[in-house]
């Protein structure tokens, strides 16, 4: 059983994931791999110079991994809050999982979170119809399950929902913790 599970790799899933797993939160990655990075040609992303579009998500679960990230590649087919204390994920494979909390990562894909319930909305990105209603720190209409990235209404590109799933990640920790996470790296001289 995993603290929270992160349902889906682009960069917005993996820089949650691994914000998670550097705070030393047991997380599970569920991947189905389909991204729409997986497609992109990448010239505009602070810190690279260029990059592919795969070869960015691959850094970015090595990133992740690197912490402790675990990655399966399965499709979810059902999330289940139980009532409220702990969440189940089911797969196309017929495997079950079990969390505290959910992070939907699933970019331009709001199927689940209809099937489970959540309040969606319009989008505002071009051929972005419907994303996840969130208070603008991740936070769905459950308190269980939270979204980052595309879905949860940001722009489509790499480097905000990669930020914004480190925001994500970064408010679902300081609720955890019951205190304000920061995350900074100093450098070794």
């Amino acid at each position: 059983m995993a603290e929270v599970i992160v349902i889906g790799a682009g960069p917005a899933g993996a820089s949650a994931a691994l914000f998670l797993a550097k705070a030393g939160k047991e997380t599970l990655v569920l991947d189905s791999n389909t991204s729409m990075t997986k497609r992109a040609w990448i010239e505009n992303h602070y810190g690279a110079k260029d990059i592919s579009g795969p070869d960015l998500l691959k850094i970015g679960r090595e990133q992740a991994q690197k912490f402790g990230a675990k990655f399966i590649e399965e499709k979810v087919t059902v999330v289940d809050t139980n009532g409220g204390s702990r969440v189940t994920v089911k797969t196309e494979s017929g495997r079950s999982y079990e969390a505290s909390h959910v992070i939907l990562a699933t970019g331009a894909l709001t199927d689940l979170a209809g099937a489970i319930g959540l309040e969606l909305k319009e989008g505002r990105e071009p051929r972005i119809k419907t994303v996840i209603a969130t208070d603008g720190n991740g936070r769905t209409s459950n308190p269980r399950i939270w979204a980052a990235g595309t879905v949860a209404g940001v722009s489509v590109h790499t480097i905000i929902t990669a930020g914004d799933g480190a925001k994500v990640a970064i408010e679902l920790i300081s609720e955890l913790n019951g205190d304000r996470y920061v995350d900074h790296d100093v450098l070794k001289a």
